[in-house]
């Protein structure tokens, strides 16, 4: 069937495991967001020696090389299949962490932050038309909830909407390569698991995005704290989390386990207030609960 290969690229998949979470699914989510979470004050210490570009390629190579330290993933893989792997690359990895940070010189971090949490949102979009089935009622209600608790928590110290519509529409952009790369990674981790697929994803990003990153290497020296961070970001944060996070779709599906970013700006929260002396008002509080209570709803078993 000559359309075959085409179809197989842009596909999804139904979670190998439709159950409610269990034990290993939010052990998953934690990790995820736990890494995800910390993120945010790693690369504020990072930007203080290198500069985006270098920040992401690093990432991307640092993530490789930490996987590449695992046998599993060195497991072949089918020729058909490395046309959704080189997508997965672009859309998951390089394209949105190129777009975070130029659409951030428009737009307050708070307002990224919210428009980040709408991933599950768009993966749930893209997996009904995938699968041509919706979520259950109870998932969806569960991701509504859940996105109502991200926009209380991220918005908390307040949004610049002034001027920033080319930085929304950038981030939005970004946030949709997230929810399709999400999906596309469901049935190649069933097939391969995690591993195999990312060691060739961060293989293919690290080439695309090098090039860029030694052109941006800095001119003086680094501190020791920003070298600490970039490495922690790279073997962590590109490395692991997304063995994580794949780990977790594939099990979960794409709807149910991209919840697991409603979570990110709990941690994000948390962090800043433990080192960075950031308060932490009731409407925050308010929105914890929210995530919390959608998270659950959302976890519960498929088609409720």
């Amino acid at each position: 069937m000559p359309n075959q290969p085409t179809f197989r690229t842009l596909s999804t998949a139904p979670g190998s495991h439709r159950n409610a979470f269990g034990a290993i699914e939010w052990g998953l989510l934690a990790a995820v967001a736990g890494i995800w979470g910390s993120s945010f004050l790693l690369i504020a210490e990072a930007l203080e020696s290198f500069s985006p570009p270098m920040i992401t390629a690093t990432r991307f190579a640092l993530g490789l090389v930490t996987l590449a330290l695992f046998p599993a993933a060195r497991r072949p893989v089918a020729p058909s299949d490395w046309r959704a792997i080189g997508l997965i690359a672009l859309v998951w990895m390089v394209v949105p962490m190129y777009m975070f940070p130029v659409a951030q010189q428009w737009i307050s971090s708070s307002l990224a932050g919210m428009i980040n949490g709408a991933l599950p949102l768009f993966a749930a979009v893209i997996a009904a038309f995938l699968l041509r089935k919706p979520p259950g009622r109870v998932q969806i209600v569960g991701l509504v909830i859940g996105f109502a608790g991200v926009a209380a928590v991220s918005l908390r110290g307040g949004a610049d909407f002034d001027n920033g519509y080319l930085g929304v529409g950038l981030l939005i952009f970004a946030v949709a390569c997230y929810g399709l790369g999400v999906n596309l990674a469901v049935p190649l981790q069933q097939r391969y698991g995690a591993l195999p697929v990312l060691l060739r994803a961060l293989a293919i990003a690290t080439l695309l995005t090098l090039p860029v990153g030694l052109m941006a290497l800095p001119d003086g020296g680094a501190s020791a704290t920003s070298v600490a961070s970039l490495i922690a970001l790279g073997a962590l944060g590109t490395g692991l989390a997304f063995v994580a996070m794949t780990t977790l779709v594939g099990r979960a599906g794409a709807t149910r386990g991209s919840v697991a970013t409603y979570f990110i700006p709990i941690v994000a929260l948390i962090l800043g207030v433990s080192f960075r002396d950031e308060a932490a008002p009731l409407l925050s509080l308010a929105g914890i609960a929210l995530i919390l209570l959608g998270a659950w709803l959302t976890s519960r078993s498929e088609g409720s």
